[in-house]
């Protein structure tokens, strides 16, 4: 499904192209396909474009709010960052790559939870990392 259709995040910062197999308050796969057009590619690093890590992370957390924010109980809020763990990336992603992504909710309360994601390019693992997120409002 379009990511677009389930976050209310917007290009340029909407960092996922397709999310799919989704489970309701438990978990979510989602694509990334990097064209080398992206806005950050000139700048990280001229000659030699390579996808900031952060930008992993973030592209993971938005694949992950889509399982939030399909549970009945979280609808019209986001999940925000609340803390990053044992982020680990394993290989350089670089124009051309697809990041496929696999998320995981561990546990989710009211007010937020704790989750996991990774992402692989051609099955090799890129990066991996357990997050935490509260729950917000999606508009102010």
């Amino acid at each position: 499904m379009k990511p677009e259709e389930l976050l209310p995040h917007r290009p340029p910062f909407l960092l996922v192209d397709e999310i799919f197999d989704v489970v309701p308050g438990q978990s979510s796969k989602g694509r990334w396909h990097l064209t080398g057009d992206e806005y950050f590619f000139p700048g990280h690093f001229p000659g030699r474009p390579t996808l900031p890590g952060v930008l992993m992370l973030e592209s993971m957390a938005q694949v992950a709010a889509a399982a939030v924010v399909t549970d009945d109980r979280f609808k019209g809020k986001i999940p925000l960052f609340g803390g990053i763990d044992k982020a680990r990336f394993r290989r350089q992603v670089i124009p051309g790559d697809t990041l496929e992504m696999e998320t995981e909710v561990l546990k989710m309360g009211s007010m937020g939870g704790k989750g996991k994601g990774l992402a692989r390019v051609n099955g090799q693992l890129a990066c991996d990392a357990s997050f935490m997120f509260v729950i917000a409002e999606a508009t102010i």
